[in-house]
């Protein structure tokens, strides 16, 4: 066997053998307030589970024939080059901001075009890389989203809020030359995306998305600015990515007529949905057409994992394939799955036991080719526990379900404490993708790590999804958790007396309601970048996304809405808060105002309660510099050794 690495409990004692300073430095735009100081053998102890990268892979390269991936080698994640299978990663910018997506023009591939924002805060520019210089494109202070690349190269469509702050107008710009830049139609809302040029480039699909439960496609004339309503039904529907296909329909994924989304055709006069994939159940997450229109390569999630289908257009045929791990296709500002001029199919994937690398498929064989080879600072991903799938009845009857990683009972004999690790969203999900530092909860303290997808989650069909909207269901949610608990604390493996929460965003407020509803059943509460009161929230967050919130959680502007959203909001419950808390925040975050944190945290003590406060000043939502991470994530080991582990370290 391996040799192990030592345990928390051994860290901690190092620690008091060393020196009197010994202390990890503190990065200089953290803030912590109430927070122990972490010592400098926790940070050695744990060094290895901080050192493993993800390709993500962002597209391919038209003159190189290679690929675009999203990777880190510092601190933040940058773009890269790999010219063949197995290649060197060839670093192309060099920000210290982290890069959201970069694109290469289609054909001549003479302009690469990128997305980043400034301290987390989400107000994206546009920037052209060339010799690993960025170039400004945008006006360097709205909200701008790269959509499409016209199909000689030439243009790009994308999105931006500098007319008013809050409305996603659409603009094209070439990017070798910002004088061209030009808005094309002034829109209401902040919902809407550039799509796809037509071949022909006169016209686009853009779509206006109000809610994960509607959205609508339009076709824009360039010239004029005008716009036509492609979908235009009765019932609200979902449409995602609607691209041109080379025999004239539109290609969209849609929940038209259905529980799940389908990839379809559109008919681009009378906007009728024409589902093509078969799976009856499960959502199309992701698809990409050829250039020539004889193939689409599709992903839908079943149950959480990412299975590939390469369709043929022209007979129908729909083949899996079969040799990528199985795990996630993670999630990306832009595409996730791309089909080369040359025919490739390439992708990303993650798994339990892979960190994330990129591939590619040939189209005729489904042959897989790997990519990256990412590492996983000198450990054995293998030895990462899979998770097991767990599904109960909630208290309404409705089956909810999430995945339980289990320490190795050879190595950690005996009961085990349970974390319960809430996702954002609140239509986010779940997925068995790879765990990354949290592994040593795991692997070295024996702690059982529950991941689990309450309704309102995506995945499981628009149904499920909306059964938390509004202010009248949203507890419903957090009744969940109280179905979760019942199960899990009567596993014989799991220790009831030793349960945690942790959660993020919208799992921050569910951290939140967990610790009040369920705080004689938990020892502590880790909530991360969290909702504390749905009123000020509202009344905070970005004035481009409010509507879209409006539409998840309710109406703070109606005054019966604002009453029930105090009600059931945490501030308004704090007394009834009792359990240790952790709560960090990001200072530029435009999602989450930091204020959120900082109010439950002076009430939580003004109550004589315990909260440990980390704020991030040149972080947004979430936190994408190293430093910072891993700063939080040894600050949250103390936590849990202090509430989890009773200052005992991993118990054997």
């Amino acid at each position: 066997m391996r040799p192990r690495l030592p345990s928390l409990f051994a860290g901690l004692a190092l620690a008091a053998a060393l020196p009197l300073g010994a202390q990890v430095p503190r990065p200089e735009a953290l803030v912590a307030d109430g927070v122990p100081e972490v010592p400098q053998a926790l940070a050695a102890a744990t060094a290895p589970y901080l050192q493993s990268r993800d390709a993500g892979f962002l597209g391919w390269h038209p003159a190189t024939r290679g690929m675009l991936v999203r990777t880190r080698f510092g601190s933040t994640h940058q773009v890269h080059g790999v010219a063949a299978p197995g290649g060197d990663r060839r670093q192309l910018s060099f920000e210290h901001e982290p890069i959201a997506y970069a694109s290469a023009s289609p054909g001549a591939g003479d302009a690469l075009v990128v997305q980043k924002d400034a301290g987390g805060d989400e107000f994206f520019q546009l920037y052209r890389l060339d010799g690993g210089r960025l170039h400004l494109l945008t006006d360097g202070r709205s909200r701008n989203g790269f959509g499409s690349w016209s199909r000689d190269g030439r243009w790009i469509g994308y999105t931006s809020t500098r007319r008013n702050g809050s409305d996603a107008d659409l603009y094209v710009i070439d990017p070798r030359d910002r004088a061209s830049d030009r808005l094309v139609a002034a829109v209401e809302g902040g919902g809407w995306r550039f799509a796809d040029f037509s071949p022909d480039g006169r016209r686009a699909l853009v779509l206006n998305r109000v809610s994960i439960n509607e959205a609508h496609v339009h076709e824009l004339d360039l010239a004029s600015g005008r716009m036509r309503a492609v979908t235009r039904g009765e019932a609200p529907a979902s449409y995602v990515d609607p691209t041109y296909g080379a025999d004239g329909a539109i290609w969209v994924v849609s929940d038209v007529a259905s529980d799940f989304l389908r990839l379809g055709r559109l008919d681009p006069r009378s906007g009728a949905f024409a589902p093509v994939s078969r799976e009856p159940r499960w959502d199309v997450t992701a698809f990409a057409l050829s250039d020539d229109g004889t193939t689409v390569a599709y992903a839908i999630n079943e149950a959480g994992v990412s299975r590939l289908r390469v369709l043929d257009t022209a007979s129908g045929q729909v083949r899996s394939v079969d040799g990528l791990p199985a795990g996630v296709m993670p999630y990306s500002v832009g595409p996730t799955l791309a089909i080369a001029p040359w025919g490739e199919i390439g992708l990303s994937m993650s798994s339990a036991q892979a960190a994330g690398d990129a591939y590619s498929i040939d189209p005729k064989t489904l042959a897989v080719r790997r990519w990256t080879h990412s590492e996983t600072g000198g450990l054995d991903p293998a030895d990462n526990v899979a998770p097991e799938l767990v599904e109960v009845a909630s208290f309404d009857g409705e089956r909810v379900s999430g995945f339980l990683y289990r320490p190795d009972p050879a190595r950690f004999p005996g009961q085990r404490p349970l974390l319960l690790d809430i996702h954002g969203g609140p239509e986010g999900q779940s997925r068995p993708g790879f765990l990354g530092a949290k592994n040593y909860l795991v692997n070295e303290l024996g702690i059982a790590l529950f991941f689990p997808n309450v309704r309102g989650s995506s995945g499981y069909g628009k149904r499920f999804v909306n059964l938390d909207n509004g202010a009248d269901l949203r507890e419903d949610s957090v009744r969940d958790i109280g179905a979760f608990l019942d199960t899990l604390q009567a596993d014989p493996a799991l220790d009831p007396a030793r349960t945690a929460v942790t959660g993020v965003s919208y799992g921050g407020y569910m951290c939140y309601a967990s610790a009040i509803h369920y705080g004689s059943r938990l020892r502590g509460a880790n909530c991360f970048v969290a909702i504390s009161d749905f009123v000020t929230f509202l009344e905070n967050t970005q004035a481009y996304r409010r509507d879209l919130r409006r539409v998840e959680y309710g109406d703070e502007r109606d005054p019966a809405q604002r009453a029930k959203l105090k009600a059931i909001s945490p501030l308004t419950r704090v007394d009834e808060l009792r359990i240790p808390l952790l709560v960090a925040t990001g200072g530029n975050d435009p999602r989450v105002p930091a204020s959120e944190a900082e109010q439950i945290v002076a009430a939580v003590r003004g109550n004589g309660g315990d909260a440990w406060h980390l704020l991030a000043r040149n972080e947004g939502h979430g936190f994408h510099k190293k430093e910072n991470a891993d700063y939080y994530f040894w600050t949250g080991l103390q936590f849990w050794q202090r509430v989890l582990l009773d200052g005992q370290g991993a118990a054997r």
